[in-house]
């Protein structure tokens, strides 16, 4: 597939390589029922470039220096990451915010690569050939990376600091592996593009700006260039700016669209707060205004005792005429949102929600049956799809396997349980992986092969990483496409770890 590519730099050099080009929809962007708009497409502000001011950026970078030997200090005595709170998707990265650096020689074709390092020439650009071999080497030292990165943004932009949480543990890691995770895909203009448009939406909900952006691909240069010191020169800095240029265009453009039709979060009030087991709740809210979205998709949740710290969360129903939201919440150890959700929230608190996302949707065009596969918490969106079928009202054959460690943690077998009775076309198998049960037993993903094959079917499957893993593994070995099995997991958009 083509990469999506920009060359303002080299056409216009008054251009700066972090100022995306003019477009033809930049001063006429069509809107949702065809029409013309007068709303121009926002670009990223000019700043200093890369390079200029050496004394300025030799102190910068001292300083980022000092910061960065500071926080591996304090490294020893915290986490660099939470673990993920409940079943949910990708943790979304923290506010993506494109330097303007000098223009660099015009860029040659790309050396070659080695061997072991570069990807088929027939598959992948020159740029894409680069930012691999950038990464290959940022790889073995990318903890010290991340801290240099964050040293060099707040230090260079110390604005941009409110825009984070104030314990940063948790975040640490999540914005350089956004942009990494772009970076790496610009050949896979599908992906890109949506992987970037539900970030661009999703980070109007911190105040991202699009003068924002030139702060990070500034501070993303200067962390690469000195930890891929190695392999660094002018053709794989101005591949990488490059990448950074679409990827700064493309979620400021979805940011924009979204505006037009969106507030960038809602305010929910919370009206039901149902207890399940001694670590998971059923959290049930009411937004303050009309909040749209699809059975299988989630949103991201931000509680009143920890500001600017999001977490991703499936929707546990359809939806409903009332306009009330359902959440299935575990408390994970040290998870600051889940454990305030299940332990600390009640009816009457207020929360937070961004904009929906997700794929993993049901598509009602074909009569395919429903193979779906859920996991812990993951039974909440498996959940929100059956209702979805039942309220097309077509009977079409739908496969539910629940799985979990133990009986007691099959918190919400009884409701599905119920809806098996309620409709023929509906099978409910609740699995137990480790001790011996009425249920069946042994590893979810050996269960569900065993009652294969899933030819015929279109796969569901939600809950932790590793169960996904497991599952698309035996669902692929079993002989079911790949493109017939839909999550939206960890690896939903990449092919390692929002």
């Amino acid at each position: 597939m083509d990469a999506l590519t920009t060359n303002s730099a080299e056409t216009d050099p008054n251009r700066g390589w972090f100022t995306p080009p003019e477009r033809e929809t930049d001063s006429h962007q069509r809107t949702a029922d065809g029409g013309e708009s007068d709303i121009p497409s926002r670009s990223p502000a000019a700043i200093r470039p890369v390079g200029r001011a050496a004394a300025r950026k030799q102190r910068a970078q001292q300083q980022a220096d000092q910061q960065e030997q500071a926080q591996e200090q304090e490294q020893t005595g915290h986490q660099a990451d939470q673990p993920p709170d409940g079943h949910a998707p990708p943790q979304e990265a923290a506010p993506i915010l494109a330097p303007e650096p000098a223009p660099a020689p015009m860029p040659e074709p790309a050396p070659p690569l080695p061997a072991s390092q570069a990807a088929p020439a027939s598959t992948a650009s020159p740029d894409a050939l680069l930012i691999r071999r950038t990464m290959a080497e940022v790889a073995p030292v990318a903890d010290r990376t991340t801290g240099y990165f964050y040293a060099l943004l707040f230090i260079r932009h110390p604005e941009l600091r409110e825009l984070f949480p104030a314990a940063m543990d948790a975040q640490r890691d999540r914005i350089l592996k956004a942009l990494l995770t772009a970076a790496e895909h610009i050949d896979d203009t599908e992906t890109l593009v949506e992987y970037l448009t539900n970030l661009g939406r999703g980070h109007r909900k911190y105040g991202t700006q699009p003068e924002h952006y030139p702060a990070v691909g500034e501070a993303l240069i200067g962390a690469l260039s000195r930890y891929a010191a190695a392999v660094w020169d002018p053709l794989t800095e101005a591949a990488w700016v490059r990448a950074y240029t679409v990827i700064s265009q493309v979620m400021i453009d979805a940011a924009a669209a979204d505006e037009r039709h969106a507030p960038p979060w809602w305010q929910a009030e919370i009206v039901s707060h149902e207890p399940r087991t001694q670590d998971i709740a059923v959290v049930t809210v009411r937004p303050d205004q009309p909040y749209p979205f699809l059975a299988g998709q989630y949103t991201s949740l931000e509680t009143p005792w920890w500001p600017r710290v999001w977490r991703h969360y499936s929707f546990a129903s359809a939806p409903r005429s009332d306009g009330l939201l359902s959440f299935h919440v575990k408390a994970v150890p040290a998870g600051w949102v889940s454990n305030a959700l299940v332990h600390r929230a009640r009816p009457g608190d207020v929360i937070r929600l961004g904009p929906p996302a997700g794929s993993m949707v049901v598509d009602h065009t074909t009569d395919s049956g429903l193979l779906c596969v859920g996991g812990g918490t993951g039974i909440a969106p498996i959940k929100a799809l059956v209702e979805d079928v039942v309220e097309h009202g077509r009977k079409r054959s739908v496969e539910v396997f629940y799985g979990a460690r133990h009986d007691h943690d099959l918190y919400d077998l009884d409701t599905m349980l119920r809806m098996q009775e309620e409709h023929s076309w509906l099978s409910v198998r609740p699995v137990v992986a480790d001790t011996p049960s009425s249920s069946l037993s042994g590893p979810l993903p050996d269960i569900v092969r065993q009652y294969g094959p899933w030819e015929a079917y279109d796969a569901y499957l939600s809950g932790p990483a590793g169960m996904i893993r497991s599952s698309m593994d035996a669902l692929v070995g079993g002989g079911m496409p790949s493109h017939r099995i839909r999550h939206d997991a960890l690896e939903e958009l990449v092919a390692a770890g929002d």
